[in-house]
């Protein structure tokens, strides 16, 4: 019943725009071939494979060679012992070439595709076999001279011959013949080498006549004097062309044993390319993926029809199934009712065969055991069916043949004979589907329809909305409203003269024209709700693209501001890594200097370091302990407060408010750290700069220098910074070896500090704790 109306929806339409996208035959036979499938296993499998092919040609960026044809007749002629010709062959060897590299392409994607493995893994190839072909056909027309030994000897002297032949008839042509010849040139008549002679020559120039021209003018003669070398030459030939059938047996025998292989594996590609052609079909209809549900119901978002131009169809909201199984679209018969059953059965179709359907993601739907459709009208003089009769003859095979899991579509319902009995029966057979539990999408234009989906559970009214300006559907389908057939409405806008219409009303029954009223206000209503929905939307839409584009420029600032403080911090390193060097270069003149002038020269070079930190925006100032520190108090701690690390001897902002754990994060120069509010003091008043170098020299006599750090907890970012101040006070209190605590954890920590130490100016060598030392979780510095 299915398979008789698919060309009513324009299914086949839709095959042969798949098959366009097929690079070989057999791809477009499948394509042209492909019918829906009636199970969640088969559907889901369809557009999995689908889905999965998608990425596979984003990976492979379309890299893939597909050849393939069909080879029935090769293989009969294997079978028969026939040698095959050098386009067989190399239709063969091109079939093992795109199996090769579609089985290289798959496997070296690195992506697990489990429904087109059970494709690919079907893929036959043969390096070698593949390779000889190629090395001795060159094309269609030409064996290689190096197909074989013997070949590339009877070419050469083939090669040899001719030239005898060409030059002894370019001596005839330009010696005293030469008055004979009609055009100097050299041609061939009957395989042998000829000169054209004048016709009133012929009985001077001894030889062959093999052809005459047209005109009876021109003699085409062989003479005598290159007989035995044209003799020679068709010998040759013929040897030429055995061989050529040697070469072409040989190659024949090879594919012998594998032939039934290549013609499964020129099947699979086939397969393949109509495969990839679902992609491309796919994105020529920018369709998606619908979900599929266990549940009998569907929900079709933005569905358009796929064969409608993109700038004119209207996307329609269609669902069935878990409010009511019954939808009956009434109105005017304007084709608009039509075109929203077309659109459901095709797109389920589509999907039902693999096929990304035209629909918005939100779509999802059910798979049926069966869909049936009533569309058209299907009257036949020769078998004496009115419209009505071919229609009931539609239904009464859909009764028979409708589950509880099947969809029906009817397209004017009950149309075709008596209103009052068709609209009757129509109820009837509604009424029928829906007992059965099946799910209905009906068109009608009886009211009495309308009317019954109103009061009755599991029957829901729709209508395309209708435009009284152009008199013409807008095709947006509105659920949940009856139709009116806007007949009078029509007429008058047509010209129809106000007394007949005034006239027709009188004949309206009461109670039908209350309806009509009520279901104009109704429809008004639902009217205006949908436009202000559509209007909310569009307004909604401009937002969310107001907001978009505000977030990419956000996320644009934020990125520039990133690369000027990396740059500036790059700069930084810079300058202060150049200051290390001058460090190291003073501390080797500290080794050569007397014991009288050296803390004088530690002191300067640790003013040079603290000034070189301050030319790059990094606070250094510190205070005197004993006289700008307040008792530090941890819940008087606030975000935005400048305290004293006394852990690192530098001044920090706080950026959080204190943790259960007692930490704050504080910005110390550049960096951001995680410390102990137990490190922590508040300032209470910053010296200028003046004293600011008395300061320092105070806190740098009263500070005990330890020979080891703990970093354990910090990130790999606050290590290096806490580790590279340690090293410098360590290089400026002259110790030689220090070790720093990391931990063993991952050892991407321990990682990330060897990296730092390995370019550090203040670093001889390092090595990791020895037994007693830490081990893996201790790194034993040497310095300079």
């Amino acid at each position: 019943m299915y398979n008789k109306f698919l060309e009513k929806i324009e299914f086949y339409k839709i095959l042969n725009k798949l098959s366009s996208f097929c690079e070989t035959e057999i791809g477009k036979e499948i394509s042209l071939s492909l019918h829906p499938s009636f199970t969640f296993e088969e559907v889901s499998y369809k557009l999995e494979e689908t889905s999965e092919a998608f990425i596979l040609l984003n990976t492979l960026e379309n890299s893939t060679y597909i050849f393939t044809k069909n080879i029935e007749f090769i293989t009969k002629k294997i079978n028969s012992n026939s040698s095959l010709n050098t386009t067989e062959l190399l239709n063969i060897a091109n079939i093992l070439k795109s199996s090769r590299i579609l089985k290289e392409n798959f496997y070296k994607s690195g992506d697990s595709f489990l429904n087109l493995e059970k494709t690919f893994s079907k893929l036959y190839s043969n390096n070698k076999i593949e390779e000889i072909i190629f090395s001795k056909i060159l094309d269609e027309h030409t064996i290689d001279d190096y197909a074989s030994n013997n070949l590339y000897s009877i070419r050469t002297k083939k090669r040899t011959i001719e030239k005898n032949i060409k030059d002894s008839l370019n001596s005839f042509i330009h010696s005293s013949h030469s008055k004979y010849i009609q055009d100097p040139v050299i041609t061939i008549r009957n395989n042998r080498y000829v000169v054209p002679i004048k016709e009133e020559y012929r009985g001077i120039v001894k030889g062959f006549i093999h052809d005459i021209s047209k005109t009876s003018s021109t003699l085409f003669i062989e003479p005598i004097s290159i007989f035995e070398l044209n003799n020679d030459l068709n010998h040759i030939i013929s040897e030429e062309k055995q061989e050529i059938e040697k070469i072409l047996d040989e190659l024949s025998a090879l594919i012998s044993p594998i032939i039934q292989e290549i013609e499964k594996t020129s099947m699979v590609i086939g397969n393949i390319d109509f495969i990839f052609a679902k992609v491309h079909f796919a994105e020529f209809l920018n369709g998606t993926k619908p979900k599929l549900t266990k549940e009998k119901n569907f929900s079709l978002i933005k569905a358009c029809h796929p064969l409608i131009n993109k700038e004119n169809v209207v996307p329609i909201d269609l669902y069935l199934g878990k409010d009511f199984n019954s939808l009956i679209i009434t109105g005017p018969n304007t084709g608009g009712k039509t075109v929203v059953l077309k659109t459901c059965s095709l797109l389920l179709s589509m999907a039902y065969c693999g096929l990304y359907i035209t629909a918005s993601e939100e779509t999802n739907i059910c798979i049926f055991d069966n869909i049936f459709i009533d569309i058209g009208d299907e009257q036949s003089i020769e078998e004496s069916l009115s419209t009505f009769s071919s229609h009931m003859t539609n239904i009464i095979s859909i009764i028979q043949h409708a589950t509880s899991n099947s969809l029906v579509l009817i397209d004017e319902l009950g149309s075709g004979t008596d209103p009052l009995e068709g609209s009757s029966l129509a109820l009837s057979i509604l009424d029928y589907f829906n007992n059965l539990g099946c799910l209905t999408l009906a068109t009608t234009h009886y009211p009495e329809i309308k009317n019954y989906c109103l009061i009755t559970d599991g029957f829901e009214n729709a209508c395309v909305e209708f435009d009284f300006k152009t008199l013409k559907p807008t095709y947006r389908l509105l659920i949940g409203i009856p139709g009116k057939s806007n007949a009078f409405e029509i007429s008058k806008r047509l010209g129809l003269s106000d007394n007949i219409l005034e006239k027709a009303k009188t004949f309206l029954k009461p109670d039908t024209i209350n309806i009509e009223e009520l279901l104009k206000n109704i429809y008004d209503d639902k009217t205006t709700i949908e436009n202000e929905k559509i209007k909310i939307q569009k307004e909604s839409d401009e937002i969310n693209n107001i907001k978009k584009s505000y977030e990419q420029e956000k996320k644009k600032i934020d990125e520039k501001k990133e690369k000027i403080l990396e740059n500036a911090e790059y700069e930084a390193r810079i300058i202060l890594s150049n200051a290390k060097k001058q460090v190291a270069a003073a501390i080797k003149e500290i080794d050569n200097s007397s014991s009288k002038t050296l803390n004088t020269i530690r002191n300067e070079l640790n003013s040079s370091i603290k000034n070189t930190y301050s030319i790059n925006n990094i606070d250094n100032t510190e205070t005197d302990a004993s006289s700008n520190q307040k008792d530090f108090n941890q819940h008087l701690l606030k975000k935005g407060d400048t305290v004293f690390v006394t852990s690192l001897n530098q001044n920090g902002i706080v950026l959080t408010d204190p943790t259960k754990a007692k930490k704050v994060q504080v910005q110390v120069g550049p960096a951001k750290l995680n410390i102990n509010i137990s490190d922590l003091l508040f300032v209470s008043d910053i010296k200028n700069k003046k004293n600011t170098s008395t300061t320092k020299t105070t806190l740098m006599k009263n500070k005990s220098y330890s020979m080891e750090i703990n970093v354990i907890g910090n990130t790999v970012e606050e290590a290096i910074f806490l580790i590279d101040k340690f090293l410098d006070d360590c290089v400026i209190a002259n110790l030689k070896s220090v070790r720093i605590v990391h931990g063993k954890g991952t050892g991407a920590l321990k990682n990330g500090i060897h990296t730092f130490l390995k370019k550090h100016p203040h670093v001889e060598s390092f090595r990791l704790g020895t037994f007693g030392e830490g081990e893996m979780g201790v790194t034993v510095v040497n310095l300079k």
